[in-house]
């Protein structure tokens, strides 16, 4: 007979359901609001009925199977086993959050304070076996789309952001410095240097070409189809503006707002609620066209130049006329060194850039990326690094890069 703490079944039920999201297993409050209803009608007279009615519950894939059986295995066994109390347990339970983490699950021991006439376990049962678990959160939250995130995911995800380290590719510039590697002769400091000498070109000084990083403009849609992912992007943003230097911000729905002052709180949290306090068009509709011209005629010569990169941040979804994205969209081209758009659905396998807002625009598009979870972000981290001096080829639709 399963032994349990009286009026502590419900803790250890919803500490249980912890357990289980911090292994990657997407159990749901419904799905334990659904649980604990079934446990009303279960006879808890053994552990196989809890694990039973727990597994066809909580688990909604084929492939959590062995996680669930695993951590139900290691949370039971410690629970009932060693008779751990609430405290013991929820100082388990933090360990449990570090990447990578091994957890050796031993098989249940033979419960030496059960009362007489219980189940025993079998000879099997008393076998030493260990059970090796390994799994990394971290892992599985780089793989999940942005749009699927709880709370937990998104706090999760907010410190791995601020992990990445950014670099985009330097531009050279006309200025000139010194430098025992250049392979350009130097004649001014060479002969103010060997003066001392009688004129005499006694020793040779060299320089090189500076390089400088290319500025950096980012515009991200933050209207109604981009809700589920609007916070998370704008926290990308917020890290890539204080990972880099010359970057500027503008979010858009029906208008273009500049934000690149409020992201530059270092605390991330402030800068987003300062933005959100300062947009009055979030989660509305989208006109990208007027948007895109409106950063080109009052943003464009401020900003654009000396090698710039555009990042445009949408789904395509536009309600203004095709054409004028079209000739705004041109215009943005010409004015910049990349223009990159990252469309967060086409993370999906199945999607194609259908809508009048995308046919109008990808023809001046020069990178056509995914932006719809982490790994797709560092995709994009190794794109900016490698850009290379020379301009893509354009006047034609760029091949689709899905992450």
């Amino acid at each position: 007979m399963m032994e349990r703490p009286p009026g502590h079944l419900l803790n250890h039920l919803l500490a249980f359901g912890y357990l289980l999201r911090e292994m990657g297993v997407q159990v749901s409050p419904g799905q334990m609001l659904e649980l604990i209803a079934a446990l009303e009608y279960v006879p808890l007279t053994s552990r196989e009925n809890l694990h039973a009615t727990a597994r066809c519950i909580l688990v909604k894939r084929r492939e959590d199977l062995p996680l669930f059986d695993a951590a139900f295995a290691f949370f039971w066994r410690n629970l009932t086993g060693h008779s751990m109390d609430d405290e013991m347990l929820y100082e388990l339970l933090p360990t449990l959050r570090l990447p990578r983490r091994r957890l050796r699950l031993p098989r249940r021991q033979p419960n030496n304070h059960a009362d007489d006439g219980d189940d025993q376990d079998s000879p099997e049962e008393q076998e030493q076996v260990n059970v090796v678990l390994t799994y990394s959160a971290n892992e599985l939250l780089r793989e999940k789309d942005f749009g699927q995130f709880t709370w937990e995911e998104v706090q999760a995800c907010k410190a791995l952001l601020q992990q990445m380290q950014w670099r985009l590719d330097e531009r050279p510039t006309r200025r000139k410095r010194p430098s025992r590697a250049g392979r350009q002769l130097d004649f001014r400091r060479t002969l103010r240097q060997n003066m001392r000498y009688g004129g005499e070109p006694l020793q040779l000084v060299w320089r090189e070409t500076r390089t400088q990083q290319r500025p950096l403009i980012v515009l991200c849609d933050i209207s109604g189809s981009m809700e589920r992912y609007s916070r998370i992007l704008l926290q990308f943003v917020h890290t890539i503006s204080n990972g880099l230097k010359d970057v500027e911000a503008f979010v858009f729905g029906t208008r273009l707002t500049r934000i690149t002052r409020h992201l530059r709180q270092r605390d991330i949290d402030d800068a987003i609620d300062a933005v959100t306090g300062q947009v009055v068009d979030w989660s509305g509709g989208t006109r990208i066209g007027d948007a895109v011209k409106g950063f080109n005629f009052l943003w464009g010569r401020r900003v654009l130049g000396r090698g710039s990169v555009v990042l445009l941040i949408s789904d395509g979804w536009d309600r203004g006329e095709p054409e004028l994205l079209q000739r705004e969209m041109g215009r943005l081209q010409r004015s910049c060194h990349r223009l990159i758009w990252l469309n967060p659905l086409l993370g999906n396998p199945n999607y194609e850039p259908l809508t009048l807002g995308m046919q109008a625009a990808l023809p001046f598009v020069d990178d056509f990326l995914a932006v719809h979870n982490l790994n797709s972000l560092e995709q994009l981290g190794e794109k900016l690094s490698a850009l290379g001096a020379a301009r893509p080829a354009r006047g034609q639709h760029s091949a689709i890069q899905r992450g």
